[in-house]
């Protein structure tokens, strides 16, 4: 039975947007939220993953990011502030929009959930507001093709 689980997390976090024509293209900071959710068959014991085990996993990207500056390589103008400060800073290269947050954050965590068999669907939704958030999800792990289908298929490649 497909189940489904989340943990959240939170951190701080400034950026900006430069192609943006409002506030956004300013220096500004957050306080996002991001729930990861995990889809998959549970084990012997009712468990699809324990909630420490995520933990692990993921504490590691939002330490890398708390308390940071999120900068596009392309914005020269932080970059060079960032490199001639002490501050930190965390380089990337995409516009550190919420979508592209979560789409980076999918990325970087579907290489450490796959290793785990029973897993098959990864859900990351960033929230840079308590009412505006991103979301990306897809499967990290194709499930095994049906073998009855394909002795039906067989035919066809005649």
């Amino acid at each position: 039975m497909l189940t489904r689980i989340s943990k959240t997390f939170r951190w701080e976090m400034a950026h900006r947007l430069p192609f943006h024509t409002g506030g956004c293209r300013n220096v500004h900071g957050h306080s996002y939220s991001m729930t990861v959710e995990l889809a998959g068959e549970p084990d012997a014991n009712g468990m699809l993953i324990d909630y420490f085990d995520i933990k692990s996993i993921v504490q590691p990207y939002i330490d890398e990011v708390d308390h940071a500056f999120l900068c596009d390589t392309s914005d020269t103008l932080i970059v060079q502030f960032l490199e001639q400060s002490a501050l930190k800073g965390v380089l990337v290269d995409f516009s550190t929009t919420a979508e592209n947050i979560a789409a980076w954050f999918f990325t970087r965590l579907a290489e450490e959930f796959i290793v785990y068999k029973n897993i098959r669907e990864l859900r990351i939704s960033v929230a840079e507001t308590e009412n505006s958030n991103a979301e990306v999800r897809g499967e990290i792990r194709i499930g095994l093709p049906d073998t009855r289908i394909l002795e039906h298929q067989a035919h066809m490649l005649e």
